[in-house]
């Protein structure tokens, strides 16, 4: 029996699913703190929706500062707190707000609840009895857009209005029906497209990609060597054999497998993935270790079912596990996001080791289809299905339960409204793997620094990415396809240098070179 062409096949099939799992993740956004919305626009009924911070006092007491949303018309809201001012609240009476209250309106905030009239009569009643701002409590816990219909006098309105969820309005309408003096100071702090902390997660993408690339020179070690040398001759025979087979443990993608990549992307279970997530930590931990202490893993144990295994390694499999566990336990946590890009960058180093692209006609075919496939489905899905499926998956969201997000990602640090800037998955696997294929071309052509192509690719990287987040930036942080920029910059840059240099037949046909040439008879 061919085990070597078994262990083959079966490495092919575990990249092509954890490829497939992965792959639909190619995606750079930040989460919008104004839009347009869809209800209609008139004349004094034409504002953007913007996010409001809520800020409250009972008593003088500073309780939770709630989210809410302003209206299609009315006065806007100041953009930083110093320029606001704190105001009394006071329920209106009828709570409704749809008829004159019996309570004093006079310069406070009106609060009243959604139902009953349209929100433009509730804002004109409470404009005309003084009020300086009318709050809406929602009837359900999302905010809504408070539009105007045609023909109202949206126009006249001149003091700002805003909704909040009805958790928020709860607990306000009970601080003021105890006795409490309830205070309200409202403000809209503008989010800005780009934040510091995408030099961070740059920083993060860009290092991937470099370290998967170079994985191979941190991970030779001569413990290796000394202990196929301690065999003796007959075992020394055979295990060069199998060292042969096994001593890289990887795949090259073919034409035929990059299409499967595509199509079939998406289409495989999360448990999947959190299984690659642990086995990418274990692997990477186990690799540097080894190299700086080579005596770590000799000794050794039997285990049911898994037969002998290192010591050292099970011990590190047991830490990559629980790491894991306590992640997914405190996953919802405000420190959660390092934990998932220490795993997120440890899978995906691993992932750059299993596979490898052979030549530049493959990477041809992948980046294109990952380049149409992503542009696709951030830019046209919203149309389909009302908001971009790629987002979605990316953060992990499911009406039906709960995903991992497949990305990286980094907290907001100078946006108010706080969030996080992400990167999928997919934008640093699918250049990460040209990247990879440029430096083991480097080396084994005796390229130097210069005259390669690993160096230049890895600044077309960075450069793709920064692109990016100008991209993000002029389009007001609503969602990018980051392979739009990524393709360009890595595979067009590629195929730019190898016709320049009069190289691009060889990289074109590299892999298949090497192959035919040791197929032809003759040959040893």
């Amino acid at each position: 029996m061919d085990f070597p062409s078994k262990r083959r096949r079966s490495r092919s099939l575990h990249a092509i699913l954890l490829f497939c799992l992965l792959f639909p993740i190619g995606l750079s956004f930040a989460e919008e703190a104004s839009h347009d919305g869809d209800s209609p626009k008139f004349p004094g009924c034409d504002h953007p929706y913007n996010l409001v911070k809520v800020k409250n006092w009972a008593n003088g007491v500073e309780g939770e500062t709630f989210s809410g949303i302003t209206a299609r018309f009315g006065a806007f809201l100041p953009k930083e707190e110093k320029n606001s001012n704190i105001l009394t609240a006071v329920l209106s009476n009828p709570l409704n707000g749809c008829s004159p209250s019996s309570s004093k309106l006079s310069g406070s905030i009106a609060t009243v609840v959604r139902g009953g009239c349209d929100f433009t009569t509730k804002a004109e009643i409470a404009q005309s009895e003084g009020a300086a701002a009318l709050l809406v409590i929602n009837d359900e816990e999302e905010l809504a857009e408070m539009g105007c219909e045609k023909g109202s006098s949206a126009q006249d309105i001149s003091i700002p209005v805003v909704l909040i969820p009805k958790s928020g309005g709860q607990y306000l309408n009970k601080s003021i029906v105890d006795g409490q003096k309830v205070e309200l100071l409202f403000y809209a702090p503008v989010r800005p497209p780009v934040d510091f902390s995408v030099i961070f997660l740059w920083i993060m993408a860009v290092g991937t990609v470099v370290c998967a690339s170079v994985w191979s020179e941190i991970a030779t070690s001569e413990e290796t060597n000394e202990r196929y040398n301690e065999l003796s001759p007959k075992e020394t025979a055979n295990a060069s054999a199998f060292k042969d087979d096994t001593e890289k443990e990887v795949i090259d993608i073919n034409v035929k497998s990059a299409i499967v990549f595509v199509i079939t992307a998406s289409t495989f279970s999360v448990a999947t993935l959190l299984l690659h997530v642990k086995l990418g930590m274990h692997n990477c931990i186990t690799t540097v270790i080894l190299r700086l202490c080579r005596n770590c893993g000799r000794k050794k144990l039997n285990l049911p079912l898994f037969g002998e295994t290192s010591l050292f390694s099970l011990f590190v499999l047991i830490c990559c596990v629980v790491f894991a566990i306590v992640w997914a336990i405190n996953r919802q946590a405000s420190y959660s996001w390092a934990g998932q890009d220490i795993l997120g960058i440890c899978l995906m180093i691993t992932v750059l080791q299993v596979a490898r692209l052979p030549n530049i006609k493959v990477a041809t075919v992948l980046l294109c289809c990952a380049f149409v496939y992503d542009i696709f489905w951030v830019f046209l899905s919203p149309i389909i299905f009302h908001q971009s499926v790629m987002i979605v998956v990316a953060r992990g969201d499911n009406s039906g339960g709960e995903t991992i997000p497949m990305l990286l990602r980094i907290p907001r640090f100078a946006d108010e409204w706080g969030g996080y800037d992400m990167i999928g998955f997919g934008d640093i696997l699918f250049p990460g793997l040209l990247v990879s294929f440029a430096f083991r071309y480097d080396k084994a052509n005796k390229k130097g620094v210069a005259n390669g192509y690993f160096l230049w690719l890895t600044i077309g990287y960075g450069v793709g990415l920064f692109l990016t987040y100008i991209g993000l930036y002029l389009m007001d942080g609503h969602g990018q396809p980051a392979l739009l920029y990524l393709v360009p910059c890595t595979l067009g840059l590629c195929v730019l240098l190898g016709l320049v240099r009069g190289e691009l037949k060889h990289l074109w046909n590299y892999g298949s070179e090497d192959a035919s040439s040791r197929d032809s008879p003759g040959l040893a």
